[in-house]
């Protein structure tokens, strides 16, 4: 099953259960995914869904920092709220360790030697890390890695 058709079978069972918040939170997230599939006239396949849930998440995560600035927990809370149900929909992130494995043998893979090549060596973690982890953190420890060497 794809994972359109996961949030579409969720977005029925939400209804069966009368859940409004999760059902309000699975439409907005159905809307942002058929909105980027007429805007490019494509059908998304699972990768560039996880890429929209992240663009959904990363938002949200925006919105709170501003909600907690202006003094409106209620709002941070109905935005933690939707980042949890998006975050079910993306494969368990990688820890830590595992993320420097990767970027290490994606270093080696692609030659790098400078911060000349963090192009060459983000090409080929995104593919592997997408929806596992926090792609502004990989780049940030990339660019320390290659700038160190």
């Amino acid at each position: 099953m794809s994972l359109k058709e996961k949030i579409k079978d969720d977005i029925k069972q939400a209804m069966r259960d009368k859940n409004e918040s999760r059902l309000s939170t699975l439409r907005m997230l159905s809307a942002a995914i058929q909105r980027r599939e007429v805007d490019e006239r494509i059908q998304l396949d699972d990768t560039q869904v996880m890429i929209v849930i992240e663009k959904l998440m990363k938002q949200g995560r925006e919105s709170i920092e501003q909600y907690v600035k202006g003094g409106r927990p209620e709002l941070a809370d109905k935005e933690s709220g939707e980042i949890a149900i998006f975050q079910a929909y993306l494969p368990q992130p990688l820890s830590e360790a595992e993320v420097d494995k990767l970027i290490a043998e994606a270093v080696a893979a692609a030659g790098a030697g400078s911060i000349k090549d963090m192009g060459k060596v983000m090409g080929v973690l995104k593919p592997k890390l997408q929806g596992r982890a926090d792609m502004g953190q990989v780049g940030a420890k990339v660019k320390a890695r290659l700038g160190a060497a």
